[in-house]
């Protein structure tokens, strides 16, 4: 019934504003607002919803995987732009945050709202 449908993930964040700034300069995403919502454009020609949610509540899951090419470099200049990337107790990661062993090598961090992002390389 639905398989035809461009069917699109979405999420939810505290703040929309503080969203955007930190998808488009931080993690350098294209983004576009229209009635009070943001849509991210990522590779692949399927958007993500953004939109605001007063009550929001984190995930305590990975929302959003960006599979990178080289992720020593692309945990680098996510930390010089200011990232923090988080330490899972019982999942060993390196000095930078990457964890290594577990599936693709992968290092986690969150949004302005808290949720959950990670960046990954397939080995």
């Amino acid at each position: 019934m639905l398989e035809n449908s461009k069917a699109f993930s979405g999420f939810a964040v505290a703040d929309l504003d503080a969203a955007k700034q930190f998808y488009s300069e931080t993690l350098g995403l294209q983004v576009s607002e229209e009635n009070g919502l943001l849509s991210l454009h990522v590779a692949g020609g399927r958007d993500v919803l953004v939109y605001p949610k007063p009550d929001h509540v984190p995930a305590t899951y990975t929302i959003l995987n960006f599979p990178v090419d080289d992720i020593e470099a692309t945990v680098g200049e996510l930390t010089e732009r200011g990232v923090t990337f988080q330490r899972y107790e019982g999942i060993e990661q390196d000095e930078k945050g990457i964890a290594r062993g577990i599936g693709p090598h992968i290092a986690w961090f969150t949004d302005p709202s808290g949720n959950v992002l990670s960046v990954l390389q397939e080995r």
